[in-house]
């Protein structure tokens, strides 16, 4: 309700994660954004049912999974250290292979959004 804490602006605040640490890599608002906006399009489209967050020392994952008990069919990586060599954000396959690496999250998840256009018979 406005106006009963007008010092706190709790659109704007930043949202603390359990157990964050500052030696940890995370992802912020505005990339996760993105990232669920495409989950969210994939779970309507029934392609992905399940995700999963893992916040480690040197990269952020996103891992997502077509059933709960399952391997992750894609990881999406954060890792700030590459951000000047080949990009801090990465797509990655099941078997461990890179589908897309670079700079800007939404180029790099449009790797994954080509998956959702399918030929229409």
């Amino acid at each position: 309700m406005p106006g009963i804490y007008p010092q706190f602006d709790l659109m704007n605040a930043p949202t603390p994660l359990p157990h964050h640490r500052d030696d940890m890599v995370a992802y912020d608002r505005r990339e996760l954004a993105i990232i669920l906006g495409l989950y969210g399009r994939m779970v309507a489209a029934g392609e992905w049912r399940d995700y999963g967050m893992s916040f480690l020392k040197d990269v952020a994952v996103f891992s997502v999974f077509r059933r709960a008990a399952e391997q992750p069919i894609y990881n999406i990586e954060k890792r700030p250290k590459l951000r000047n060599k080949q990009g801090q954000y990465a797509v990655i396959a099941m078997d461990g292979q890179i589908l897309k690496r670079g700079s800007d999250l939404k180029t790099v998840l449009r790797v994954l959004d080509r998956k959702l256009i399918r030929a229409v018979d």
